[in-house]
């Protein structure tokens, strides 16, 4: 198993540790509803180095992100980011990103998931045929997510950098205590606004960072935060987590992400798509809040009141917000509207649930 640079400080700090996706990493610290909380209410960190990034250099790099990418990255300028996927060939998703253009038509980085890198660099590179410069930085790249609403005010005394004023999905790069060379992007998969951080663990940087940022926020209630509550925080916000809500078999379309399917180039799949946006979708991805008392979980049928199998649970939990059961699943279109009856097989139970707008929290 790998650690991140941080992995002895979640330790010394009582984390709940568990493998995820090949890394040692924090599940919890005080308990998911308490950090949770934290982050809706203030401000919490992250450490997501277990993700991956990659560099593309050169005159064909935007050529080769336009080919393999849903979304069109022509749009960003130097100092913006955008949300994307890798479409695979038969109409599914390889993986969703993130693409930051660093220079114009020449630098992008791009993020991808944790379990994902060796898969994602492998599809990338087959379609790599004008020699862009690629560059696999994620084993030596720091990543850290500091969230919430008062994240950027209680760290904007650690930079130059106006992190209060950054809109969102822009970035700028910068000296972040003390440490140069830091890309602070406006960027999170939380929904509660705050900062993202990338840089690399030279001289004693992935030490300095961390220890500042709670020297300047632990004062102010900045706390750890552990894997467990990004995903309720990021499953209230109605995003997608890769492999459970999105994945090989699911296409942008049924995912309720036609939003970074832009059909201005084209790209893998990107006929499939046009036919399913002409032609519409056979199931559909729905948020959905629990009616009868029970917790929605991953894979969990999802039934019509005849009881016909219509569907399944992808994402489940407790909203520690709501104080409601909510999920996501795929139901066949016929009852992807809004207010539509529809019931959870939980157990030997059909326990009814209704479809709901997301985000579930507004």
């Amino acid at each position: 198993m790998k650690n991140t640079p941080f992995t002895e400080k979640h330790i010394a700090l009582g984390a709940k540790m568990a493998a995820f996706a090949g890394y040692n990493m924090p599940i919890s610290y005080t308990g998911i509803n308490d950090e949770h909380q934290a982050v809706r209410t203030n401000a919490g960190v992250f450490d997501v180095s277990h993700m991956g990034e990659f560099i593309l250099k050169g005159e064909h790099a935007l050529d080769l992100i336009q080919r393999v990418t849903s979304n069109d990255a022509s749009k960003l300028t130097a100092g913006k980011a955008q949300y994307s996927c890798l479409p695979n060939n038969e109409g599914g998703i390889v993986d969703d990103l993130l693409v930051y253009c660093i220079e114009e038509n020449k630098v992008y980085m791009l993020v991808v998931n944790a379990s994902n890198i060796e898969k994602d660099w492998n599809w990338i590179s087959q379609f790599n045929t004008n020699n862009v410069e690629m560059h696999n930085i994620s084993d030596k790249t720091c990543l850290l997510a500091i969230q919430g609403p008062n994240a950027t005010s209680m760290l904007q005394p650690l930079t130059d950098v106006d992190l209060v004023n950054m809109k969102y999905y822009t970035f700028a790069k910068g000296t972040f205590a003390g440490v140069p060379n830091v890309v602070i992007s406006a960027t999170g998969y939380t929904g509660a606004g705050g900062i993202e951080i990338y840089f690399e663990d030279t001289d004693g940087a992935a030490d300095k960072i961390w220890e500042a940022i709670f020297a300047t926020g632990g004062p102010k209630g900045l706390k750890p935060i552990g894997l467990g509550a990004r995903d309720t925080l990021r499953l209230e916000m109605g995003f997608c987590l890769y492999g459970n809500d999105i994945d090989d078999t699911t296409s942008p379309m049924e995912a309720g992400l036609g939003w970074i399917t832009k059909f201005t180039k084209p790209f893998t799949s990107s006929e499939i798509f046009a036919k399913q946006k002409a032609e519409g979708v056979t199931k559909k991805l729905v948020g959905f809040e629990m009616v009868d008392k029970g917790i929605p979980r991953h894979d969990y049928e999802i039934k019509d009141a005849a009881g016909n199998v219509i569907g399944r649970v992808t994402s489940g939990t407790q909203s520690p917000s709501m104080q409601k059961a909510i999920g996501l699943g795929y139901v066949n279109t016929p009852f992807a509207a809004q207010d539509t009856e529809i019931f959870i097989a939980v157990r030997d139970k059909a326990l009814k649930a209704k479809v709901v707008k997301v985000p579930f929290l507004s």
